[in-house]
């Protein structure tokens, strides 16, 4: 193969990335390359041809998305068994995937047609047999703009749980979900919470929601119901809060942070200027600045809410690690209120989230969810909680960790030399701008070079200030190799900012 592609660069036109894409197809239509054979890392290959690592990376690119090679996160770039086909243009556009690859998918709606003869003019038709119910999603570029999950396994026990769940009682299967109804999941939502939480909760006051984000817009719903409009964050915070906020009608007042979190002092005096009852905060895993808070602001914190009468909304979404301090919920038994989700620790096609609230606050949290949505999924309920009761998942669990650290640290050594947030726990980086650059205008060069970070001006109120600085998060799906090279190719971006500062 080596001499196809040296051939193609020597003598072919056009950037060299597409050279490289002709003779790698060239080299599986005349069956050099059979399928399933493993192509070399992107380093190994860019060294034998005498190319940057970033050209063969985007050229690799090119061809998953054509679907002539496939990336398996640990193992590398495979050539697909389904190329030929694309070689006789049978679905080029959308390859379809090999039976192992388990795709995420998206729904096929079902047509539906009036015959006289069934009850009420209606059936449902079953469809043909050639008919997939599911299709696969588009294969996407370098994407960082959210972090994404690998299987370390936990898939297996999703399916296991969703077979389970197929099994049950008709009668289950065709009523509303009731509160008693997930007695199991709540149990088992105690179980995988911090340690410090589980003395004194009782399974009654886990609410369960439909994600992270439906918990954090239910709880704002539940505390604004009698309190003034107005929600203290920390200066940069989750866009979901900022915009559950606006939705709700309520003001977001920003709280400075310093090293240790958001400050104390600051908080004591946006709650006496504005009233402010409810303050949200992320202190294990600080989206997007990815700082943690240590316990000792956290105990001042406490003091502040205690005095001023402030309910503390405490977003664990993000943590992958083990606590590094109390929960508000530990600290403020009365006031602390705790969320999170199975989204960023298993996988986000579950959409199961819950909240923690005070024992006070439990009746009013469950009303807020009956009048949203009557209560979660029944089978979407025993399915997580098969996933959390299996023995197999702490082991996951840490494999996962295990899996989006070692992203974080490929990250780290290509960025190093910037000014970047990080934390090893955390699937994302912060990246503040050096001189000469402009977010606007780093985003959009990146963006031409296949490359999606998210903005840092999405986390602050829309009248705050300019944030010059991005979010990166870790594509766990990505072979190692390929994300090392996005992140090699950043840090070249970032250190040839334009002539003129772009706006």
């Amino acid at each position: 193969m080596d001499t196809i592609l040296r051939g193609v660069l020597e003598s072919g036109e056009g950037p060299k990335y597409r050279r490289i894409v002709a003779g790698i197809e060239a080299a599986i239509r005349d069956a050099v390359l059979a399928p399933g054979d493993r192509l070399p890392p992107v380093r190994d290959l860019a060294w034998r041809l005498g190319v940057t690592p970033g050209t063969v990376a985007r050229a690799f690119t090119i061809l998953g998305d054509n679907g002539w090679v496939q990336s398996e996160v640990g193992r590398g770039t495979f050539v697909a068994d389904f190329a030929t086909r694309a070689v006789a243009g049978q679905r080029r556009a959308r390859p379809a995937p090999p039976a192992a690859s388990a795709p995420v998918s998206a729904r096929v709606s079902v047509p539906v047609s009036p015959p006289a003869s069934a009850p009420g003019g209606w059936r449902a038709l079953a469809p043909e047999a050639s008919q997939p119910l599911y299709v696969e999603m588009p294969a996407e570029g370098n994407v960082f703009f959210a972090p994404r999950l690998a299987d370390v396994g936990q898939i297996a026990l999703v399916r296991e749980g969703l077979t389970r769940a197929a099994a049950a009682p008709v009668a289950q299967l065709l009523a509303y979900p009731i509160f008693e109804s997930h007695a199991l999941l709540r149990e088992a939502v105690l179980g995988w919470i911090p340690d410090d939480m589980r003395s004194g909760v009782d399974p009654g006051q886990v609410v369960l929601t439909n994600g992270g984000q439906n918990a954090n817009l239910l709880v704002l719903q539940a505390l604004l119901f009698d309190a003034p409009r107005v929600v203290l964050a920390e200066e940069l915070t989750y866009t979901g809060v900022l915009r559950a906020a606006e939705l709700l009608g309520a003001r977001v007042i920003p709280i400075p942070m310093d090293g240790e979190g958001a400050r104390a002092e600051a908080i004591d005096a946006a709650a006496r200027e504005h009233g402010a009852r409810i303050f949200f905060t992320m202190p294990e895993a600080q989206n997007p600045t990815a700082r943690t808070t240590t316990a000792e602001r956290r105990a001042e914190i406490a003091q502040v809410a205690a005095r001023r009468g402030i309910d503390v909304i405490q977003d664990d979404c993000y943590r992958l690690g083990p606590p590094t301090g109390p929960s508000y919920r530990a600290l403020l038994p009365d006031r602390g209120w705790y969320l999170s989700s199975l989204s960023k620790a298993i996988t986000p096609a579950l959409r199961v989230g819950y909240a923690v609230a005070p024992e006070a606050a439990v009746t009013r949290l469950r009303r807020v969810v009956d009048t949203n949505f009557y209560g979660l999924s029944r089978p979407l309920a025993d399915v997580a909680a098969h996933v959390l009761t299996h023995p197999d998942t702490p082991g996951l669990v840490e494999a996962m960790r295990a899996h989006m650290a070692a992203y974080v640290r490929a990250a780290v050594n290509a960025l190093g030399r910037f000014d970047i947030g990080w934390d090893e726990n955390i699937p994302f980086l912060w990246l503040r701008l050096p001189q000469g650059w402009r977010e606007a205008g780093f985003v959009q060069t990146l963006a031409g070079e296949g490359i999606r970070v998210r903005p840092g001006s999405d986390f602050a109120d829309r009248e705050a200030r300019a944030v010059n600085a991005v979010r990166i998060s870790v594509n766990g799906q990505m072979d190692l190799d390929r994300f090392a090279v996005a992140m090699d190719r950043i840090a070249e971006v970032l250190g040839t900012p334009p002539l003129r500062v772009m706006a």
